[in-house]
């Protein structure tokens, strides 16, 4: 590093009496000019920082332009000036500097961004403190350089909650579920109920967004660059305790894919995904005290085992008592719960909150709501089958957003209700607007959703949003990322059976990610799978990789949610 330091205060050196010396066996010398302290302006010289204004832009700066010129004007002068925006608590900036190069001329913060500088200058929250700005100009390291006039700008910083990390969606979006970190370490710690390979990031309360790091076989490891993934769960849906470690720059999670109580009353438990809670009913004799124990052994994820469920680490769970609160522990505590009535009462153990996890007993029945694996479709086939059956049903791919999806041989002749239980002809949801293809539902209505034109068609409701979707499967469908080749080049045929497609693949070597079933060249409608089954918007399928190179044949059954590859 110092013969560097030294090779480039050399060519500067050069450089500059390059200028002064060029054209002298001419007569003619030519001057670098000087360089001037830039003028520093700023729109406030108060800034009271808050929450509310966190978002908002609270603070520019400006200052003058500075230029190297050279005495001769047919000659263009080096860009070697650098700008370095200098922010201090002391006014001779001899200690506690922040700074950041600067390429243009003007620099704007909003609240956030400000507060984040106080922070780092070790400010005290709600206390009105001077700082004081100034622009460095240089054009080298072996030249002084100059310095613009300081501005003393009064910030009162507000403070910065470092004990919570906010999980975010792939978008970024807020999600309302946090994460505790109780000795603000930059380790957070708590439950979350994730669906198979759900997405997120973490923010830190000083808005740092962590997601994955940015490079191949590289999950459970973290970064804070704009360019880092989102983070990914294994490709199981449950109940995970997670851990995000931003020093270590690591993460994992460790899912509990049951939970047994025993004591007093004995029995496994009921996750509650949405709620973060595991319930268990019982019927009580009596209103005095119960004794339990909860435990269970997890599959733990981690940098070294990836999302691998062969590798993941079988881990011993169990909880105790902590006061009024509940806590993991190596062996099962005794755990005190107290019955408020007799007759059926529900224990319930809440891990939504990172802070407060609760175990109590509440009367009546509160296990959470099954819901249905399946929607039937009556009526949707009747021109083929001659009457209205149970026989077409979606399957349950999105359990948040009550998400059903199929794909059906439709030819309705007078229109078709979604039933959400076997034989069951009263409870169904029907047509409330829109058309063929799509629009909005309503439950026990009298009206039956339109019939589309005959065809093979993917059918996806969501029960949440009351909406239906038709998307017609034409005579090809696609196989995209064999070989690691995401297009659409790979292509099957429409046999003579609807709904399935056969076509010819070839196996170079067995793709990083996998490969997917796409139904058109949207990127929307696609399928993975495993073992010959095809789940919509899935894992991808990873037979390849236990596939001779060659050619094989690809046969898909997208009505019946199979493949097969010869």
């Amino acid at each position: 590093m110092k013969t560097f330091n030294k090779i480039k205060r050399f060519s500067l050196l050069l450089l500059s009496m390059a200028v002064v010396i060029a054209c002298e066996n001419d007569g003619d010398k030519i001057y670098l000019s000087e360089l001037e302290a830039n003028e520093l302006m700023a729109t406030a010289s108060e800034v009271a920082l808050s929450q509310d204004n966190a978002n908002q832009q609270v603070l520019s700066l400006a200052w003058s332009t500075q230029a190297l010129t050279v005495s001769n004007p047919e000659m263009q002068a080096p860009d070697i000036l650098a700008t370095t925006l200098q922010i201090s608590t002391q006014n001779d900036f001899a200690s506690n500097v922040v700074e950041s190069v600067e390429s243009n001329l003007s620099k704007s913060y909003t609240g956030f961004e400000l507060n984040t500088v106080a922070k780092n200058l070790k400010l005290d929250p709600d206390v009105p403190t001077p700082l004081y700005f100034r622009l460095q100009s240089s054009v080298g390291n072996n030249m002084e350089p100059v310095y613009s006039n300081v501005l003393t700008i009064t910030v009162t910083p507000y403070s910065i909650d470092m004990s919570v990390g906010f999980i975010l969606d792939s978008n970024k979006a807020d999600t309302g579920i946090t994460l505790y970190s109780p000795e603000s370490d930059s380790i957070y710690t708590g439950f979350m109920g994730a669906t198979a390979w759900y997405n997120f990031y973490m923010k830190e309360g000083d808005g740092t967004i962590w997601g994955n790091f940015p490079v191949d076989n590289n999950a459970f490891a973290l970064a804070s660059t704009s360019d880092s993934w989102n983070c990914w769960f294994p490709g199981q849906s449950g109940c995970y305790y997670v851990t995000v470690d931003t020093k270590k720059k690591e993460w994992s999670s460790l899912l509990l894919p049951k939970l047994t109580v025993s004591g007093d009353i004995a029995g496994e438990m009921t996750f509650d995904r949405p709620n973060v809670k595991w319930t268990y009913v019982f019927t009580a004799a009596s209103t005095n005290s119960l004794k339990i124990q909860l435990s269970t052994t997890g599959n733990l994820y981690n940098y070294t085992t990836s999302t691998d469920d062969a590798a993941a680490i079988a881990t011993p769970v169990a909880f105790t008592q902590s006061g009024d609160k509940i806590a993991l522990a190596q062996q099962a505590g005794e755990i005190t719960v107290s019955v408020p009535a007799t007759g059926e009462c529900t224990l319930v153990l809440d891990l939504s909150d990172p802070k407060n996890w609760k175990c109590t007993v509440e009367s009546g029945s509160t296990a959470p709501v099954e819901i249905p694996q399946y929607l039937y479709v009556p009526g949707i086939d009747d021109g083929i089958s001659g009457s209205w059956t149970f026989d077409n049903f979606l399957n349950l791919y999105d359990e948040d957003g009550l998400g059903y999806v199929g794909v059906i041989n439709v030819n309705s002749l007078y229109g078709y209700s979604l039933n959400i239980e076997n034989g069951n002809w009263n409870d169904k949801y029907v047509f409330a607007g829109g058309d063929a293809y799509s629009g909005t539902l309503v439950f026990q209505g009298s009206d039956n959703i339109p019939a589309p034109a005959p065809g093979v068609y993917l059918l996806d409701v969501s029960l949440k949003d009351l909406t239906y979707n038709l998307t017609g499967v034409g005579n090809e469908i696609y196989v995209s990322g064999l070989n690691d080749v995401w297009d659409f080049t790979t292509v099957l045929s429409a046999t003579q059976t609807p709904g399935i497609y056969s076509g010819t693949i070839t196996v170079n070597a067995a793709s990083s990610y996998g490969f997917q079933i796409h139904l058109d060249t949207s990127w929307a409608h696609y399928y993975g799978g495993s073992s010959g089954n095809l789940y919509y918007k899935g894992s991808n399928i990873t037979d390849d990789a236990s596939l001779s190179i060659g050619t094989h044949q690809l046969t898909v059954d997208l009505i019946h949610g199979k493949y097969e590859i010869e």
